[in-house]
């Protein structure tokens, strides 16, 4: 094992989040769960299950896009593909996601978010593409830790060549979503989408002004012109158009 990988099992074998048994997976259909994940041009999943670090139900996809094949890949060789410059924003990044389930939301909400951030990782042809990561936890270890994990990487090139080296943590079943976070967060310095705001974005990207989207929700237009002022100012955003193309890249519409 390279020291780049060891620093990724220390995360993941920290003593809060290891399992001592393999889980099973739900009974769900793999192509209609991805599909249901927004995606933004060719990808490749799998599953890794935090137990032993094997994968399974990896897509043919992946030998597209990075030239691994689908029957023997080993996680090791998805982790090698981690640009050396960028392994220590992801290793740091899992950490912070996983003290903010541990000390903030709750590790029980494990199931009802989606992990999204993005690296530098190399594909098929030697070059390295910045690459969009969307994880959604499927199972939990009998001690509350990590069991099996779906994850989704899709080549996102052609929307940014920039890393913002933030992760976004969107909420599922109404959970509320954490927009561009930044390593070593407390409580304070989380960006945090309420049910409405999430509503108020999705009216946006489909295109309706202040009054059309008060029509929808039923509150006056300028009870949604203070909410798009709050959630520009969250995201950083200065329009309309930079607020759908971020909400695209980070799963949240």
């Amino acid at each position: 094992m390279t020291s780049e990988i060891k620093k990724f099992y220390d995360v993941w074998f920290s003593p809060q989040s290891i399992i001592t048994e393999t889980t099973e997976l739900p009974n769900v259909n793999f192509d209609d769960l991805t599909n249901s994940v927004m995606n933004m041009g060719p990808f490749y999943f799998y599953v890794v299950d935090f137990f032993d670090m094997s994968l399974s139900n990896i897509s043919p996809s992946i030998y597209d896009i990075h030239g691994f094949n689908p029957e023997t890949v080993i996680f090791h060789d998805v982790l090698n593909t981690i640009h050396p410059d960028d392994v220590d924003f992801v290793t740091k990044t899992e950490a912070s996601i996983f003290d903010l389930f541990y000390k903030n939301i709750g590790l029980e909400k494990l199931l009802k978010y989606k992990m999204n951030y993005s690296f530098r990782s190399r594909v098929k042809n030697g070059e390295y593409v910045l690459m969009n990561h969307q994880a959604l936890m499927l199972t939990m270890g009998g001690s509350g830790g990590y069991g099996k994990s779906l994850n989704i990487h899709t080549p996102i090139d052609h929307l940014s060549k920039h890393n913002t080296y933030t992760f976004s943590m969107i909420g599922l079943d109404n959970e509320p979503s954490y927009m561009n976070l930044r390593l070593n967060l407390d409580n304070k310095d989380t960006r945090q989408f309420s049910k409405r705001e999430i509503s108020i974005i999705k009216f946006i990207a489909d295109g309706l002004n202040n009054n059309e989207i008060a029509d929808k929700l039923f509150i006056s237009a300028l009870t949604v012109k203070k909410h798009r002022t709050n959630i520009f100012a969250k995201c950083d955003c200065k329009n309309a158009a930079e607020l759908v193309k971020l909400s695209m890249f980070k799963g949240l519409i």
